[in-house]
């Protein structure tokens, strides 16, 4: 069978490919760079030659030399080739040299990294469609995570977010009982608690070493008095709360209708659950953009084999959109659900007993 090729069309596809390829080897270089902390001295935006650059970090010039090209290639840095210098645009900085930056990045690059290393246990679980559990990642993965979707809290969470929720505000500045449910490391749930220092915050998570993690960064922060982190599933954990969150994590979840069932027996009758997905459209044809790529490929590597290593296996994966999340929410028992925000990374949805 003759096949007709037109050359236009494989030279824009090669030339995407080419791209990814480029992005595909930078990410190391990334994650590189922020461990040695060559992103955070270019943050003040001051030229530098590469021999300055080595010696303020105490790295070799060669390698830092061609890292630096590397990052002006990527377009992460800027060269001048006036003066051989390269430097950090202020935009630059927030993604790459400000870990408090509501655009720092630089998780979702170790994330990247480190899912990539199950890629063996992947290709069998394709093969015989077995799940892949959260901890059987490298641990590097529930870091990058942690810094991934920190950077979204820490510019929504507590002046956007819970603002738009109908009353939960103001009760938790009066002071409130409330559970972070998959908590992960904490950064949601120490977030919370530095902003509304009257109400007590309890985290859960099924994965032990993710809650002694947590403890630890409570302490650092300084609200390890008012924060408790154990370990217990989303389907059993204890206690009765005013207000639940569960942030990035009911798709991950091999029963999101049973979690969603438990929540709704822990809240009391005038509580409230703020439930953060990652943005999606309902139908697959919503979601073909650089968003939903970095999302479905994130999913398949751990979203969907997390939720199919549980118990019914729903794998609702993350771009599951609103009328989805709505059904497992509403078949809980929950009878109030609705969007209460929305970012281009972010679903926020409020539920109601």
């Amino acid at each position: 069978m003759h096949t007709h090729i037109n050359e236009n069309k494989l030279q824009e596809l090669l030339n995407k490919a080419i791209v990814d390829f480029g992005a595909a080897m930078h990410a190391p270089l990334v994650v590189i760079g922020d461990k040695l902390g060559l992103y955070k001295a270019m943050g003040d935006g001051r030229p530098v030659t590469s021999h300055e650059l080595a010696a303020r970090t105490g790295t070799n010039e060669r390698y830092v030399r061609e890292w630096l090209n590397a990052q002006s290639a990527s377009g992460y840095v800027v060269y001048d080739p006036a003066t051989a210098r390269y430097f950090m645009t202020p935009e630059q900085a927030m993604l790459l040299a400000n870990p408090d930056s509501p655009a720092f990045l630089i998780g979702a690059f170790e994330t990247a990294l480190a899912a990539a290393k199950i890629r063996p246990t992947l290709e069998q679980a394709f093969q015989t469609g077995e799940g892949v559990g959260w901890h059987q990642h490298d641990h590097a993965l529930f870091h990058g995570v942690e810094r991934f979707f920190r950077t979204s809290y820490v510019a929504n969470l507590t002046t956007q977010w819970i603002p738009s929720l109908d009353g939960v505000e103001e009760k938790l500045h009066r002071g409130i009982h409330v559970a972070d449910i998959a908590c992960g490391h904490g950064a949601s749930t120490i977030l919370m608690a530095q902003a509304y220092p009257n109400s007590r915050f309890i985290g859960f998570d099924y994965h032990e070493d993710s809650i002694l993690a947590a403890r630890q960064r409570a302490k650092a922060a300084g609200v390890a008095g008012r924060v408790r982190f154990e370990v217990a599933p989303a389907k059993s954990f204890p206690g009765v709360y005013d207000f639940v969150t569960t942030f990035d994590a009911l798709h991950d979840m091999g029963d999101p209708r049973g979690a969603s069932a438990h929540v709704h027996s822990t809240l009391r009758n005038d509580g409230a659950w703020m439930i953060v997905e990652p943005f999606a459209g309902d139908r697959v044809e919503d979601n073909l953009h650089p968003i939903g790529r970095a999302y479905y490929s994130g999913s398949t590597m751990i979203c969907t084999p997390c939720a199919m290593a549980q118990d019914t296996g729903v794998a609702l994966g993350a771009q599951a959109g609103e009328a989805r999340l709505r059904d497992m929410v509403t078949g809980g028992g929950f009878t109030r659900f609705r969007k209460a925000a929305e970012s281009p990374f972010n679903l926020v949805l409020e539920a109601r007993p």
